[in-house]
């Protein structure tokens, strides 16, 4: 019965291969910084705020995806093809996209190399509390063992390398969520829009990686890759749906862990390693075990196609089409494993970078999202499934909050650029 319960589970991820490259593009260390240290120093109070992000999460996902599988284009391709000044708009897209993953690369790696020494030191306690060249050979043994994944070069096989990571990491932060779980009215009354004292900076976090704009631009590649058309419309829809709910509710349960963790015995979050040491008191080691295993598995389920990402975006712009044996995608990938080396290297803390590079992501999806609006309305592309009302209303909707949040961006690094 179990054996068929995991069964059914795996099946069930495996149906949804381009939203689990969303899920890796978007949960990473980052997110579970930004849940933490939310959780840490607001409780639930922004909870609304991850709502939201993951409802237009959902839209651009099924935007993004129907125009893919309707027209066989791909979201770079396309905007230098048919927009006006096509050709700038592609390049900041791509140039905005690759900044902002690479400089979340390094920290990933930090902080993920970091939480398995955590880990280790955990049962094995006679260890340094720190130990710099343990945890930079972490980091290279990491990085060697996922470009060794990325040489295989076969869609399939990332997909399955991803659902593995993504499976760990959701049960790991479930699990956690249930040992140090808050009064559900108080989860309840998270829902309840209110930016807290302090909390501009932590919005724009959210959002950045919530609705991240590699996820969009990313996702007409695997849909064409999958060999998804417009025969596949409801698969297409039934993943995007499937794929924002578990955003949600992967993001949700780190932010309900740290509020119980932390935010309740007054705690706050300086490093993501600080998690540990609330629960360990709380829920034993056990829980800590399991919190930083998922922690381990959203670090890796990012850092593989955060590798891939420029190399697919170039070979978006010029062919329209996902390539991932050519000389040109190993050496762009070998480049990013050489920046993804910067933080752990250095041996610098990476939390406080982590949330300022969410922030920055937020910048560019204005630009992603202002595309998909005119692309999804064009009748000569699109014909009979080209964006209505409802789905326009949304789009827009979206392209608004995103400006806004921009906005609240800036508010925010003015505020800390204030309290320093």
């Amino acid at each position: 019965m179990r054996r068929n319960i995991f069964k059914q589970l795996w099946l069930l991820l495996l149906s949804i291969g381009p939203g689990i490259f969303c899920i890796g593009y978007t949960i990473g260390t980052g997110s579970v910084t930004s849940m933490i240290k939310s959780g840490s120093q607001y409780g639930l109070q922004l909870l609304w705020v991850l709502f939201l992000s993951a409802f237009f999460a959902w839209v651009l996902m099924e935007s993004f995806g129907r125009f893919a599988a309707v027209t066989g284009n791909t979201a770079i391709n396309s905007f230098k093809i048919q927009l006006k000044w096509g050709k700038l708009w592609a390049v900041m897209a791509i140039v905005g996209v690759v900044m902002g993953q690479w400089s979340a690369l390094s920290g990933i790696l930090g902080l993920t190399s970091n939480a398995i020494y955590e880990v280790v030191r955990l049962f094995f306690p006679g260890l340094n509390e720190s130990n710099y060249w343990a945890v930079l050979g972490i980091a290279v043994t990491i990085i060697i063992i996922m470009y060794a994944f990325l040489l295989v070069g076969k869609y399939s096989f990332f997909e399955k390398v991803l659902v593995v990571f993504v499976t760990i990491m959701g049960i790991s932060f479930i699990l956690s969520m249930f040992m140090v779980l808050p009064p559900p009215a108080e989860i309840a009354r998270g829902f309840i829009p209110g930016i807290p004292p302090g909390g501009n900076l932590m919005v724009a976090a959210f959002v950045g990686t919530t609705m991240a704009a590699p996820t969009f631009v990313v996702r007409p590649l695997i849909v064409k890759e999958k060999g998804w058309d417009k025969y596949h419309l409801k698969e297409q829809r039934k993943d995007a749906l499937i794929s924002a709910i578990f955003l949600f509710i992967i993001s949700a349960t780190i932010m309900v862990a740290a509020t119980g963790a932390l935010f309740h015995h007054g705690r706050t979050v300086t490093k993501v390693l600080d998690m540990v040491y609330a629960l360990e008191p709380v829920a034993g080691k056990f829980a800590v075990a399991i919190f930083m295993f998922g922690a381990m598995s959203a670090g890796l389920s990012s850092i593989f196609p955060i590798l891939m990402v420029l190399p697919l975006l170039i070979s978006d712009y010029r062919q329209g089409k996902m390539d991932t044996q050519t000389s040109t995608f190993k050496l762009l990938t070998a480049a990013a494993c050489l920046v993804g080396l910067i933080v752990p290297i250095l041996g610098t803390n990476p939390v406080m970078a982590q949330i300022a590079t969410q922030v920055a992501n937020v910048f560019i999806l204005p630009v992603v999202i202002g595309g998909i609006i005119v692309l999804m309305n064009k009748k000569s592309l699109m014909g009979i499934y080209k964006a209505n009302l409802y789905l326009n209303i949304a789009l827009v909707t979206a392209f608004v909050f995103s400006l806004v949040i921009s906005y609240t961006g800036i508010l925010g690094i003015y505020d800390y650029i204030l309290n320093l």
